[in-house]
């Protein structure tokens, strides 16, 4: 049937992508596009497509790099879960609160960029503990809260993709390595200079607390924050963590800081050293996806030890809050089980091949960098999902590399920079949610604030896309 009507090869993409953005349901737009794609290799019988869409989910965990980091994606919560409830998150507020180092607006933005910037292990991590610590000394130095979820925002994901010893490198990475990616790691390191809208998105974020010098609607929010001593406008409604990102400290424990530094430390470092180790020395030679599981699994047992020196649990309260941690995560792993399920149906189908075939009769490659960044920031916002819009896009993208004969880096740095900007202004987003619930921000006013300066960054990045196209192309 594909020899015959070789189009039906982009029906599965196609139809997770005009599911996705529709009802805004990407794991429902990703099964079924896996059932359509399923059905269209088992000659156009719906029931063996469905029978051969569980096998190809259950077949992704005979790859061992795709199930490593599938545990590492689940298992960070059990680190989220820890540090919360230990009180190293709380002992962190109070920490820096103590130090009365912090006494003016600018210092107050910088400490919540600095923070984000020192936590590039997983956006959401990221964003509750930069605006769960600042959100006080914001509120003191009326610094609004839409102020405080766009830093947060803004911090957040770029950074988790430029420095990518998170979960987020090793997923991109198992990506590229499904569609004959020599190196993969070492190639996402490569392309990071070439993520546009990330960096843009850090730099602007620099300009506008060193100026002071906000403007659309969050210029009339901190206008209101710094005459009227009002952090949330009349009328907002905060929004308010109830899930697995938002754990309450044991009662009747000391908040100690450490308690969620040493673990985030051991991750980072055991991250480095897994690289090294499994690169025999060479760090972008090693296994991302080894490493990251070894960085996690190093950093919850190194907070479990921990927590039960000092006291603070117990064996089995330890391996209550482990499981809890890890439920909160699964929709996550779940995600990247469909996502390297549909990465290997389109190879299956040879979609790559039929779309680079027409593209390379209707599109320059010249202007290929461009139209992957603002295709993929459009999926990624109505989406709500940057890894959901990635699963999608990389199968698609990465053979035009082999049909045009370019330079692959500018294409992967256009996918993750067109990502990570749709994923940035989308309302949708877990990281804009997650930003609004740590900050208490008025979700809206999060969103509608934050969009003049996401749409900034973006239009610079995509002149650079088209720049860098025409140079190197």
């Amino acid at each position: 049937m594909l020899e015959t009507y070789p189009w039906l090869s982009v029906v599965p993409p196609l139809a997770a992508i005009g599911i996705a953005i529709i009802f805004r349901q990407v794991y429902v737009a990703l099964v079924i596009g896996l059932w359509s794609g399923c059905s269209i290799l088992a000659e156009g019988n719906p029931v063996k497509g469905l029978a051969d869409t569980i096998e190809l989910c259950v077949n992704v965990f005979k790859d061992a790099d795709q199930t490593k980091v599938i545990l590492f994606s689940a298992c960070i919560g059990a680190l989220i879960a820890y540090t919360q409830r230990s009180g190293g998150v709380r002992g962190l507020i109070e920490f820096v609160s103590r130090r009365g180092l912090i006494t003016t607006r600018r210092r107050a933005q910088f400490l919540t960029v600095g923070l984000g910037a020192s936590m590039p292990i997983e956006s959401s991590i990221n964003v509750l503990i930069t605006g769960t610590v600042s959100r006080p000394i914001s509120d003191k130095l009326k610094i609004s809260r839409e102020k405080l979820a766009y830093l947060c925002d803004s911090i957040s994901a770029p950074v988790c993709s430029l420095i990518p010893i998170n979960a987020w490198g090793a997923y991109v990475a198992g990506l590229l390595e499904g569609q004959g990616i020599e190196k993969p790691f070492h190639m996402y390191l490569k392309a990071a200079p070439l993520n546009f809208y990330a960096l843009f998105a850090l730099v602007l974020v620099v300009i506008i607390i060193t100026t002071q010098k906000d403007f659309f609607t969050m210029k009339k929010a901190e206008r209101r924050a710094r005459e009227e001593g009002k952090v949330l406008r009349d009328g907002a409604t905060p929004l308010i963590s109830t899930d697995v990102i938002s754990i309450a400290p044991k009662e009747g424990i000391p908040f100690r800081a450490r308690n969620m530094v040493v673990p985030v430390a051991t991750m980072v470092g055991m991250m480095i050293a897994g690289m090294l180790i499994t690169g025999r020395g060479h760090l972008t030679a090693g296994s991302g996806s080894t490493s990251v599981l070894w960085a996690v699994l190093s950093a919850v047992a190194v907070g479990g030890i921990m927590y039960r020196v000092q006291k603070i649990m117990k064996f089995n309260e330890l391996t209550s809050l482990f499981f809890k941690g890890v439920g909160g995560l699964i929709p996550i792993a779940i995600l990247m089980m469909f996502a390297f399920a549909i990465g290997q149906l389109c190879r299956d189908l040879q979609t790559g091949i039929y779309v680079a075939s027409v593209a390379e009769k209707i599109i320059s490659p010249k202007f290929l960098p461009l139209i992957l960044f603002v295709t993929t920031g459009f999926i990624a916002f109505s989406t709500g999902t940057s890894w959901g819009t990635w699963a999608i896009m990389f199968p698609i993208a990465i053979p035009l590399v082999y049909a045009f004969d370019i330079d692959v880096l500018p294409i992967i740095a256009s996918l993750i920079s067109g990502g990570v900007f749709g994923d940035h202004c989308s309302p949708i987003s877990d990281t804009t949610l997650v930003s609004s619930m740590a900050s208490a921000s008025d979700h809206m006013d999060h969103v509608n604030t934050q969009l003049p300066y996401a749409l900034t960054a973006a239009a610079a990045a995509a002149a650079l896309f088209l720049i860098i196209g025409i140079v190197k192309y």
